[in-house]
């Protein structure tokens, strides 16, 4: 499985951008797919968790209400839309992904330790 995080940028207070992931080599299982993110000199904080399967998203408290993760599944692609960005959203967001069984969705879906594949980061910079 790779993941491929793109779509940051900069960003004035108060915009949206969206974030793509595109993951190639998924078999026909399901999987939960995370955004993550970390700002400088921060440690890596959970934003959001995807569902391959029906699309149930799960978010972080600092995220709640403003940020929305959407599934193409013709596409393998789980997208992030941000909007009402802060600049305390300013970090570098990477995406990843477990494979989904019946024991393991919905549990620590914040935690790193659950997500065997990653992307690579992209820099979102907010700012006036």
């Amino acid at each position: 499985v790779q993941l491929q995080a793109s779509g940051g940028g900069l960003v004035q207070p108060g915009g949206s951008l969206r974030l793509s992931c595109a993951a190639s080599g998924f078999t026909g299982d399901y999987y939960a797919v995370g955004w993550f993110r970390q700002a400088p000199g921060k440690g890596r904080e959970w934003v959001s968790c995807t569902s391959t399967s029906d699309g149930s998203s799960y978010y972080g408290d600092s995220v709640k209400g403003r940020f929305t993760a959407s599934k193409d599944n013709n596409e393998n692609t789980v997208y992030l839309q941000m909007n009402s960005l802060k600049p305390e959203d300013t970090a570098v967001y990477y995406c990843a992904a477990y494979m989904i069984t019946s024991s393991n969705w919905g549990q620590n879906m914040d935690s790193e330790n659950m997500y065997d594949y990653w992307g690579q980061g992209t820099q979102v910079t907010v700012s006036s």
